[in-house]
């Protein structure tokens, strides 16, 4: 419960946003590199789903946006399984909130 105390610190800060991704790297921990298989995007999500929604609920959906780490979480999960991943985590929210999540809030950051 740590984590959460000192994201949400950061949270405060206006300026501050969150790319949600990169959890798939093997410096991680989660030794999905040394699988046979990769990681399904059900596995992931049951894994990585606590800290996405978490960073999207202290953060809000206009400051946070879904990435790929790619080429370096290739080593633990393909890029359909991961972008799948994401779409799991955010079937329960409106289509506005999955705009920004998927595309408007780096449109928006990065004034594309």
């Amino acid at each position: 419960e740590q984590w959460k105390i000192d994201t949400s610190e950061l949270a405060e800060c206006k300026n501050i946003y969150a790319k949600l991704g990169g959890l798939a790297m093997p410096v991680n921990g989660w030794n999905w590199h040394k699988r046979e298989q990769p990681v399904s995007s059900d596995e992931l999500v049951s894994t990585h789903e606590e800290y996405y929604k978490h960073t999207i609920e202290i953060f809000g959906v206009d400051r946070c946006m879904f990435e790929s780490n790619f080429p370096v979480d290739k080593r633990s999960i393909s890029y359909r399984s991961l972008w799948n991943a994401f779409k799991l985590i955010a079937y329960e929210f409106t289509q506005e909130e999955k705009d920004l999540l998927f595309y408007k809030t780096a449109e928006s950051f990065y004034k594309l």
